[in-house]
Order: C-alpha cells, then structure tokens, then sequence
C-alpha cells in the first residue's frame, strides 16, 4: 500500500461521513495541493456544516507560514508523528472543575479542527457518561486518563434501544465512543459500555486510521470492541478487553499484543469481516486468554464475513477454549465461509490449545509462516511500538 493510496483511503473515509466531510478544515494552499485528485472536489465544495459550522473559516488572509502549512494534506495525513509524552497537557479535563472542561465532549469541541500539531487531553479519574464523537476533522489527538480503572468513559445505548424517531439504534449506533478521527492515541483508560446484557452493545467504535490505544480497558458484553474502519490499522498494547459474543469484530487490519481477553460467559471472541483485498485481520500476539466462561464453551471466533482473518500467536489459552477453536457462522447467503476465511494459530499454550482437535479448515501456521507476522508487515511499515518505546 503506498503512502498517496493511505492519504486516498483516509480522504474517502472523510467523504464517506456524508456531514463529516465538510467539517475538515485546510487552508486554500493545502487543497491547491490535491488538484488533480478526486477528493478536492468533493472536500473544496463544501460551503459549511459537518460536525463543526465553523471548519470552513480558514483563509488565505490569515494564514502563517508553518513547517506543516507548506506540506499538501497528502504530506500531512501520511505522515505519522509519534504522539508526545511527559506531564504537558493542552486540555485538562475534571469533573470537580479544576480542569479546563468537566466533560470529555466539551473538550474534543475545544480541539482546532483541521490541524495536524497534535493535542494531548489528559482526563482526570472519574465515571464521564456521555455518549462521545471524535470528528475525522481532529487529528493526531491523544487522550490520557489519570488510571485506567479510574477513568472511564461510559455510556449504555444498545441495539435495541429506540431513538427520537422510535427507530431502534441497531449495533453501530449503540456506541458509547465513535472515533473517526486519524491517529488517536489513548493510554490509561476505560472504554465502557454499560448497558445489560440484552443486545449488542459497543463500548468504542473505531474508523479511524493508526489508532494506538495503551493500558486501556473495554469493557461490555456483546460486541465490546468494534474495529469499524476498513482499511484501517489499530494498535493495542497492554489492554484488557471483556465481553461475551463477537466482543472483538469489525474490518479493520488489528494487532492485539500483550493483551488480556476475558471471555465472561459462552460465546465467541473474535468476528472479522475484513474484505477480500485485505491481506492482514485480526493478530493476537502474547495474549492470555482468561475467563468466567464455561470450559469448553468459547470459540477463538468466527467470521462475521467471508474473508475474514484471526491469528493467534504466543498466546496462553484457557480451558474455556473450545477444542473444535473456530466456527463456520454458517450463512447461505455468503457461500462456504470455511473456503474463504482464514484463521489460524502459532505456538500456542495451555489447556485451551488442541491443535490436533481443531476444525480441519483452520491453519496451523510453522515458524516461517508465523513470521510475517510483524507489526512493520501487518501495519504496512507502520510500527507503533517505536514510539512507545521512545516514551
């Protein structure tokens, strides 16, 4: 994948959330830069609205030459800037009021839209119900909580709830947390979905390319963590995540490392649905696979649809595990999954690995197959871990 088709797929992601679009703010110098492109129509005909009235305001008046104010936003959505660290925040937010906002919302709405400089948030503890939405016109946002247990943003839509138009919500729309905005990074967090165990239930819903999050907690039921995006890559380290049914599912290319998966009752853990292109899904590297959940009671997953992708390398396996690993979700409408799906597994350990009792479409991958699979090669030379490191 080539760095013009990164800034081509992230570009279309803006068009694609219809009033989203026009509320990604550049300056004319920047659009000139995609002339020739299909996107700078659609982006340059914008008048106004998106999830902010004001992203359009920018002038050829007003405008300062920066470093970054000379890249085209080619330059700038291809190139990934490790996020900073220490104790310096532009945004505190409390809820006792000795931060700058009391709410989370209030302070993604205090970002400048449309700038690539980077904005840290740093959350102090506390339960923050509210239903959140970080724009794709914020970028390079980092959020960190004060601890992970502590700070938690919730919320307790499910599919089955009813909106204003006594429509139900369905799964995509139960989010708590949708982040549309590329290159977001989160550490020390909790991601809630609180609502029972009734429906689906997203705790974070993610279509937002190079998402890092560390030491964060998803917490929720049937469908936890939804990797939305296609196309785009995730990154979790050091996470905990919790549920019960598909818990982890989406289309995005995902790298679980050094995770805990905690299976809470009978179910599945993992539901790809990434296209037929998409050469990686989903990677569990180092992962120990916990639970309350029944021994023998638990696949590894299933594809939610035909091509997609489990990998699990490394990882430890509880007795919850079921020795068959893998379901078929058998669909009439989508042919023969079991020849179109790949999942597989590599070095493996306890009770809940039988490599010999899996199901015989499932892949048992050698050394040199298990290889490939880097974080560099997954993430297409994208390798977050450097910048974690550097901290």
């Amino acid at each position: 994948m080539t760095t013009f088709n990164n800034y081509i797929r992230v570009v279309i992601s803006v068009i694609d959330d219809n009033s989203r679009a026009c509320g990604w703010s550049v300056s004319r110098r920047q659009l000139v830069s995609l002339a020739g492109t299909g996107a700078l129509g659609s982006i340059a005909g914008c008048t106004g609205g998106g999830s902010d009235p004001d992203s359009n305001e920018s002038s050829d008046d007003n405008e300062t030459d920066t470093e970054d104010d000379e890249k085209s936003v080619e330059e700038l959505i291809a190139e990934y800037r490790c996020p900073e660290t220490g104790d310096d925040y532009d945004i505190v937010v409390a809820q006792d009021g000795s931060g700058d906002y009391e709410s989370v919302q209030a302070a993604i709405d205090a970002i400048e839209p449309g700038t690539f400089e980077g904005t840290r948030v740093y959350i102090k503890e506390g339960r923050y119900e509210e239903k959140l939405e970080l724009p794709s016109n914020r970028t390079d946002v980092t959020f960190v909580g004060e601890s992970a247990e502590n700070t938690v943003l919730t919320y307790d839509d499910h599919a089955d709830k009813t909106n204003e138009h006594g429509e139900e919500l369905g799964t995509s729309q139960s989010a708590s947390f949708f982040v549309y905005g590329p290159d977001f990074t989160a550490k020390n967090i909790t991601f809630e979905n609180a609502a029972p165990d009734v429906a689906q239930a997203v705790a974070i819903r993610i279509k937002a390319d190079r998402a890092v999050f560390e030491n964060c907690r998803f917490i929720g039921n049937q469908d936890t963590l939804y990797t939305y995006g296609r196309d785009t890559r995730q990154y979790f380290t050091d996470c905990y995540i919790e549920g019960d049914v598909d818990f982890i599912f989406g289309l995005a290319t995902a790298f679980f490392e050094d995770c805990e998966i905690f299976c809470k009752d009978e179910g599945y853990i993992a539901a790809p649905a990434q296209p037929e292109e998409q050469e990686f899904g989903y990677v569990f590297k180092n992962c120990d696979v916990t639970g309350d959940a029944p021994t023998d009671s638990v696949y590894l997953g299933r594809p939610w649809e035909p091509y997609g992708q489990t990998v699990y390398l490394e990882c430890d396996l509880g007795d919850h595990i079921r020795p068959v690993g893998w379901e078929p979700w058998d669909e009439p409408d989508h042919g023969d999954k079991t020849e179109t799906a790949y999942f597989a597994e590599y070095d493996n350990t306890g009770p809940g690995y039988t490599p010999e009792r899996r199901a015989d479409w499932s892949h048992q991958l050698d050394a040199e197959e298990a290889a490939a699979y880097t974080l560099e090669n997954v993430f297409d030379g994208w390798n977050p871990r450097r910048c974690l490191e550097g901290s």
